[in-house]
């Protein structure tokens, strides 16, 4: 990642694994200080020329992983990413990911069953659900970059509801003005767009557009799993400048 990054032009490079979980995932606990281990040691080889940082990108999941703390202390983190991927259900304390509503993944179907099995085919509850959850991790943990605040569209495709909807806008907007109120900074996600997953950035353009007026700062990431992502920014750039975002922040 570091040399591809060198050589492409980077100046700086920001590594924000997702978090370990209290369940079994790709990153475990275990894992944890070897991935700081080596992001400290390659800001020490690489100093003077590319500027590392090292974060995380951390589930916020009511019931199982709610206080981001202990992992930014143990890690001495540079700065922290919040995501909601996994929905717990309203009124319910889940044991394990078998109770949590998934809505990230390469696959629309587990998105589909879990509307039905935890939400009945509610759209609205389990968007509500959705936008609950991001805040009350918003409020909770402050970090320092809000991720792709509008995950919940990625396998709706349309399908479920529109986001011209009055109801949706109206609870996306209501997190836009918390990241507002509690001075965060927002990425604009690509991944979704070179994927082939989403018609748009992560948030919207339309959310874009009213975090304009707001001066929320902003952060382009193309959410990279693999070194050659790091290129896939999908005319961001080109687009916030377009519309003259004023704060497009090239690090933090």
């Amino acid at each position: 990642m570091v040399e591809f990054a060198r050589a492409h032009g980077f100046t700086a490079l920001g590594f924000s694994g997702h978090s370990p979980l209290p369940f079994a995932n790709s990153f475990s606990i275990k894992d944890y200080p070897g991935y700081c281990r080596e992001i400290r040691s390659l800001q020490q080889e690489y100093a003077g020329r590319i500027d590392i940082r090292l974060g995380l990108e951390v589930d916020y999941i009511p019931g199982l992983h709610e206080d981001f703390t202990p992992l930014k202390e143990q890690g001495g983190l540079d700065y922290v990413i919040g995501s909601v991927h996994l929905i717990t259900v309203p009124g319910t304390t889940p044991t394990c990911i078998d109770d949590l509503w998934y809505i990230d993944g390469a696959r629309c179907e587990p998105y589909d069953e879990g509307l039905r099995r935890f939400f009945g085919g509610d759209i609205r509850r389990a968007v509500r659900a959705y936008f609950d959850q991001q805040n009350a991790m918003l409020v909770r943990n402050r970090p320092d970059i809000v991720g792709h605040p509008d995950k919940i569209v990625m396998h709706n495709r349309g399908r479920y509801f529109s986001e011209d909807e009055p109801w949706y806008r109206s609870l996306a907007l209501e997190t836009i003005h918390l990241i507002k109120e509690l001075g965060l900074i927002c990425e604009i996600n690509t991944r979704g767009l070179y994927k082939g997953r989403h018609a748009d950035y992560y948030p919207g353009k339309w959310l874009i557009s009213e975090m304009k007026p707001l001066h929320i700062p902003v952060i382009v990431s193309t959410d990279a799993h693999a070194p050659e992502d790091l290129l896939r920014t999908e005319g961001a750039y080109e687009y916030l400048r377009e519309i003259a975002y004023p704060e497009v922040l090239l690090t933090i």
